[in-house]
Parts: structure tokens; sequence; C-alpha cells
């Protein structure tokens, strides 16, 4: 070795990306599910509401017209945007005792999402109690505040007996549930 090259480190190899993820450790867009894309327009639409009070129908147009909307499962951003929006108090009650503040010292992000938890849970039963909140945490994740995911798990963790007892109950009994 010659003197130039023996205190040159040696180049690092590339790092390896892990497919479908971005650097912060969202799923990419392509990686996305029809339902997932549902969720995160039903998401954009619920903020409109809580924060803009914005007319239902007037929220559901300006929604649709965004792009990216046609690889959407339209039918269940139908219902988490309307069916949210219709049972927010019910919603609301279900959500609020799990809380350590009150419900307007939550961001409207979290807010929405915990909503989009509780609707599923109680209406979309072919969804898996976990996908529900594995899917609700990757939106807090994506779009709320820097630990909003894990107030967004913790509250939703606490709805899921409640809600989806029997399927909450399956998976401590083999074994499969966390904290």
């Amino acid at each position: 070795m010659s003197e130039d090259t023996k205190d040159t480190p040696a180049p690092r190899p590339a790092r390896q990306s892990r497919t479908g993820v971005t650097s912060t450790g969202a799923r990419k867009a392509s990686a996305k599910s029809n339902r997932s894309r549902a969720r995160e327009f039903a998401l954009q639409a619920l903020y409109q509401h809580l924060v803009g009070g914005n007319d239902p129908q007037a929220i559901d147009v300006f929604t649709r017209d965004l792009a990216g909307f046609h690889k959407a499962d339209s039918v269940h951003y139908d219902a988490l945007l309307h069916g949210c929006i219709k049972e927010a108090a019910e919603l609301d009650a279900l959500i609020l005792p799990l809380l350590d503040r009150k419900m307007e010292e939550i961001s409207p992000i979290e807010h929405a999402v915990m909503w989009i938890g509780a609707y599923e849970f109680q209406h979309a039963q072919d969804v898996p109690w976990r996908v529900v909140l594995n899917e609700c945490i990757e939106l807090a994740k994506e779009f709320g505040g820097t630990d909003g995911h894990k107030y967004v798990n913790a509250v939703l963790n606490g709805l899921a007996p409640q809600l989806r007892s029997a399927e909450v109950e399956a998976d401590k009994a083999s074994g499969k549930a966390r904290g």
C-alpha cells in the first residue's frame, strides 16, 4: 500500500433500502392498499370537517378530485367519512374515557385517526382489530405530530377489548396480543 491510500477509509457499500418504505419508515405510496389509501383520504376529509367545520358533501366532492383518489377504495372511504361524521358524538363518547386530557387538547389529526379506528372496530368486522390498530398508527405516524402515534396506539388499544372483545381475547389466548 502506498502512503496516500493507507489512511483513506474503504468506501461504504450502498445502503440497502427496504422495499415499500420511505427513509422515515412510512410506507411508500406504491406499497399501500386501496383501503389504506381510502383511510388517508378519509383522514384528510375528516380533518377538514374537524378544523374547518366544512359541509361533508363539499368535503367529499373536494376530496374525490384530489390526485390519486382513483386508487383508493371509494366504498370504504365513503363509509369512513360519512360514518364518522354521522356518529361523531358516539365515537367521541367511546374515546373520551380513555383520554388523559380534554378532547379539545387532542390534535385534529389524532382525533380523526381515533374516529377512524373506533368506527372500523365497530363497522368493519372484516378487518382484523390488529390491522385496524396498525393502519391507524401508520396514519398518525405519517400525518400526525411527533409522538401522536403513541397516543393513538394507547387509546385504540384500550378501546379494542371493548369493541372487539372476542377477537382480542382469542389473540391473548394464542399469545399474539401486545401490551
